[in-house]
């Protein structure tokens, strides 16, 4: 398949899964063997391009950074506190993805464990859905220490692929109480450090292979960011106006259907 044309079908994987509780990594993975190229060629790829999706995030969400950068300039404490919570949340994710990179690479070569993810995930999602009670509306700077590090906590269970960076963050939140558009919200805003952080990372480890040219480079790089950002964008509008209404079954009972569908392929191919 032309590179171009990977890359464009990659960045509407990316841009159309990297919000929704179904990941956006598993998804990327599996279509590595569904289309039959290179994946080790395409991993950087797929990592960076995500920067697209949330540069969608700051996008959608320009006036809210812009508040909290005046506010805490100003010391206002409702920033200070969004700022804080942001960070505490980052924290937990950043100490053990740079801990366990080599083993995190490892499974990401693994569409087996996607498919179980997928499944497992799904399952989860029901389960909290059900159980769940979550609080009144409030926003990301109301919430308490202990919530915004319980989100943190639950984004690190997101390094095994076909969890969902989203989904283990947004179910987390729920389990804590938290109402679904903040749970929603606070999700994507703590995408924008996390994947900042990894796609920098990614690049640094990759910079011989990026200077050396040939292959998946600048250019199919720059597509897939392009494609990502402008789907996500379509992504987040829609998303956050279903959830707060309809919740999150869809998207497990999707995640259960697509993991074993998955599993199926994976073992009779």
């Amino acid at each position: 398949m032309d590179l171009i044309v990977t890359a464009i079908l990659l960045g509407i994987v990316e841009g159309v899964t990297e919000f929704i509780p179904v990941s956006s990594t598993g998804h990327l993975i599996l279509a590595t063997e569904l289309f039959g190229y290179d994946a080790a060629q395409w991993a950087m790829f797929n990592v960076v391009i995500q920067l697209g999706a949330i540069l969608a995030v700051v996008v959608q969400y320009w006036r809210t950074f812009w508040a909290v950068g005046w506010g805490v300039l100003r010391l206002e404490p409702v920033s200070l506190r969004f700022l804080r919570n942001l960070l505490v949340a980052f924290l937990p994710s950043a100490v053990l993805g740079l801990a366990l990179k080599d083993q995190i690479d490892v499974m990401l070569g693994s569409p087996m464990i996607v498919a179980w993810a997928l499944i497992a995930g799904g399952i989860a999602i029901l389960a909290i859905e059900k159980i769940a009670k979550p609080g009144p509306p409030s926003g990301i700077g109301q919430l308490p220490l202990k919530q915004a590090l319980g989100v943190g906590l639950a984004q690190c269970v997101s390094m095994i692929p076909g969890i969902s960076r989203s989904g283990a963050t947004i179910m987390g939140a729920l389990a804590m109480g938290i109402e679904r558009r903040t749970a929603a919200e606070f999700s994507f805003f703590l995408a924008v450090p996390t994947m900042l952080g990894a796609s920098t990372l990614e690049l640094l480890d990759n910079r011989a292979v990026l200077a050396a040219g040939g292959g998946v480079g600048w250019t199919q790089i720059g597509v897939g960011f392009v494609v990502a950002f402008v789907v996500a964008l379509a992504v987040i509008r829609v998303f956050v106006a279903y959830v707060s209404r309809a919740g999150f079954a869809p998207f497990a009972w999707y995640r259960i259907a697509a993991g074993l569908a998955a599993l199926a392929w994976l073992t009779l191919r």
